[in-house]
Formats: C-alpha cells, structure tokens, sequence
C-alpha cells in the first residue's frame, strides 16, 4: 500500500492507496471490491465554530472532520492523480493553497506500523 501525505501550514493529512491485491478496508460507502485501487482518506473543512481546534499557518482553525470516503481506481496512474489533488482541495478548504502542500508519496507494507 502507498501513504500519500500532504504538508502544508503545520500540519499533515495522510491517505492510504491499497494497491491490487491488497485487501482494502470495508465498510459502508466502500468502492466494489473489484476495483484494482482503493483510496481511503479522512476529509476535513474550516468551520466557524465547534470542531477541532487545530494551529495551521499561524492561526488557529476550527476543523471538522468527516467519515473517510472511498474511491475505487483503474489505474495506479488515476489513484494517485487523484490522491494528490484531493489532498491539496483539503488544505485548500482551510484557506491554504494548494501549490503549497508538498506531497510525498511512501510504500509500506500491508500491517506494517506506521
């Protein structure tokens, strides 16, 4: 599986990309198991109160986060594309651009600590 983490502001999103023949968590909303590639990955927003407290850029943010949502890939080429920008669209909804989260990309072994 791949770790694509972004970094911006302080702070880090990570997602997981499992990769064909990794076993991809299941749950409610998952993509059709057949899918070759599976992104998982928390989404958060900027919200005006309430939340997570959390310090980004220098100011601190009220963040809500909600249920991971799973999208199902084709290619390793789509999955990854896609990982990157939406990574970037979720600094970019706490008012950070998106040219500013470097994104890195790490395998890992499935059950391995991370």
């Amino acid at each position: 599986m791949l770790l694509v983490q972004g970094s911006a502001g302080g702070t880090t999103l990570t997602g997981t990309l499992y990769e064909r023949g990794e076993r991809a968590p299941t749950f409610r909303g998952a993509p059709d198991e057949d899918a070759p590639y599976v992104w998982v990955c928390d989404e958060f927003y900027e919200v005006e109160s309430g939340g997570s407290e959390m310090e980004i850029d220098g100011r601190t943010v009220h963040v809500a986060f909600e249920s991971p949502m799973p999208r199902g890939f084709d290619t390793r080429e789509q999955a990854l594309a896609a990982a990157e920008e939406y990574v970037r669209t979720q600094f970019a909804r706490v008012g950070l651009a998106p040219a500013d989260v470097e994104v890195e990309v790490e395998k890992v072994e499935p059950g391995a600590e991370v």
